[in-house]
């Protein structure tokens, strides 16, 4: 590659991570931060950790809304039992040893190592990073909107967050009526979604027809997207937070 190649290859990362794609990863401050600012000013009462991991986002919310409570999903025995460690004694926070898909039952759930960041119910081909997907367990599968009913009684949510390695739009589709109820929604999109052949077309659609605005979350803030553009399908790690209709400033 020439040197003018290797200048723009350069110049073309740093553009595109100044416009938040890539932005994605140890970015849960920005996250929430950005949240906070598209809801505006109201009391936070409940909000919903989909795909807890080890509780770095749990634990965020809990510090941004004190008085909030915070109901985490995670699937991966190794990590509830860090999860129990880290909330079991908090009130505020309900495990759920469970992963949240669009159909109730029983997943594999493939890693490169128990307990990965990385866990996902795609088995993924990660050889291009000398990553093998060995590591599995059978894991319960459940609906959102069953839990949502029947365990939390229908409650308004303020804050969805999504990040379960390319099968967000699964859960989302299983959230059925608690999506009309969320004021906010979290959600990655990037690599593992070219494993579950899932496109950010998709997720516009899908929010664009309940009447949520889609922004991008950037070092410089959020990004509102207008439109839909083949432009957006970078699958490079990227967070969105999708507002409803009249829920923000």
């Amino acid at each position: 590659m020439g040197v003018i190649h290797t200048f723009l290859r350069g110049l073309e990362k740093q553009v595109l991570r100044g416009l938040g794609k890539g932005h994605g990863t140890k970015s849960i401050a920005a996250e929430i931060g950005t949240i906070t600012r598209l809801l505006g000013p109201g009391e936070v009462r409940l909000c919903v950790d989909i795909g807890g991991n080890v509780g770095n986002y749990t634990a965020a919310l809990l510090q941004a809304f004190p008085a909030a409570r915070v109901v985490t999903f995670e699937p991966s025995a190794t990590n509830i039992a860090k999860l129990t460690d880290r909330f079991g004694s908090d009130a505020r926070v309900t495990l759920v040893p469970a992963a949240v898909s669009d159909t109730a039952g029983s997943a594999r759930l493939w890693a490169d190592t128990p307990g990965s960041g990385l866990g996902s119910l795609t088995k993924r081909d990660l050889s291009f990073r000398n990553l093998s997907f060995d590591a599995s367990e059978e894991v319960r599968t459940i609906r959102f909107e069953d839990y949502w009913r029947d365990a939390l009684a229908s409650a308004p949510i303020d804050i969805l967050k999504l990040d379960i390695e390319g099968h967000e739009l699964d859960a989302l589709r299983g959230a059925g009526d608690a999506i009309a109820q969320t004021r906010a929604v979290q959600f990655e999109f990037g690599g593992t979604n070219i494993d579950t052949r899932t496109y950010f077309k998709d997720f516009w659609d899908f929010f664009a027809a309940r009447g949520f605005a889609l922004h991008r979350i950037t070092p410089f803030g959020p990004l509102a997207l207008s439109r839909y553009s083949e432009r957006e399908e970078s699958f490079t790690t990227t967070n969105y937070i999708a507002i409803a209709s009249g829920a923000g400033r």
